[in-house]
């Protein structure tokens, strides 16, 4: 059995979801994947994997609610208006698919990815880090300590960073 990557799914702060299929994703690129482990006090043993930063195009045909991804909203202006609005992407699961056979592996076959952090106000919700943009029905997003979408895509208009 060969593991086949089929999906992102992005996890929210607020606990929103937003699954994006294999074939909606342009450009893709997750920077410096590194495996931790270990607990706090006496926890369970954890693998943490954190990454140093994304970038990733996805294409208008993801801009909408999965039906196993409502949790508590993104349906009245779509996903992509929700992420231009808040900076609040914490992690993504990587979702994997059998290479055989095709089927969807269960939710165990999948790596979560933790991004760069820091909080861009007290709250503490939204991510400095993070920033996006929408040009063609196109959504860019670029979680990075030291670039913005702007950086990254400088194709994009500099009104929409």
């Amino acid at each position: 059995m060969k593991k086949v990557m089929s999906a992102l799914r992005f996890l929210f702060k607020n606990g929103e979801t937003m699954t994006v299929k294999r074939d909606q994703i342009g450009d893709l690129w997750i920077k410096q994947i590194t495996t931790s482990f270990g607990r706090i006090g006496t926890s369970d043993f954890q693998e943490i994997r954190p990454c140093e930063s994304l970038k990733i195009e996805i294409y208008k045909e993801a801009d909408h609610v999965n039906s196993n991804d409502i949790n508590k909203g993104g349906l009245e202006a779509g996903m992509f208006a929700r992420i231009k609005k808040f900076q609040d992407i914490e992690k993504m699961d990587i979702l994997y698919r059998d290479d055989k056979s095709g089927e969807k592996l269960m939710d165990v076959e999948k790596d979560t990815i933790y991004f760069p952090y820091k909080a861009l106000d007290n709250e503490g919700q939204d991510n400095a880090y993070q920033t996006s943009a929408l040009m063609d029905e196109t959504l860019y997003i670029v979680i990075d300590p030291t670039q913005t979408v702007q950086d990254v895509y400088p194709q994009l208009p500099s009104n929409q960073a």
